[in-house]
């Protein structure tokens, strides 16, 4: 079992930057693709990034594309959200998930296997 606690949420001004972090509990987080997502009010949870294992390989939706960058520190068995020019439609819960799953990325909610509880972005207009 893996715990994923996401801190670093809160409200921000549209254009400003925001990072979020994701710890997770286990000892072998080096093992798992890490993965961010988001739900918005009233709309369904979205993909946001994923990393390999090894931090070397990342993928993003296209909303977020050249604003949005994913890494990880697997000493610190930390993944992070680093979010730049934010907009009005980033406002969302956004949950960081882990997942055992054989692939080098996964981009599909159903293959993770561990979330947390999710942290909120809110961006003024």
């Amino acid at each position: 079992q893996v715990q994923v606690v996401e801190s670093g949420g809160g409200l921000v001004q549209g254009g400003t930057s925001l990072r979020l972090s994701c710890a997770a509990s286990s000892p072998i987080f080096s093992t798992y693709v890490m993965g961010w997502f988001r739900q918005a009010p009233g709309k369904e949870r979205e993909f946001v990034a994923t990393v390999s294992r090894s931090g070397d390989n990342t993928a993003y939706a296209d909303p977020v594309k050249g604003r949005f960058t994913i890494s990880r520190d697997n000493a610190k068995n930390t993944v992070y959200l680093q979010m730049n020019s934010l907009k009005h439609e980033d406002t969302a819960v956004y949950y960081c998930a882990a997942s055992r799953k054989p692939y080098l990325m996964v981009v599909y909610g159903t293959q993770y296997d561990y979330w947390g509880q999710g942290t909120q972005v809110t961006v003024s207009s």
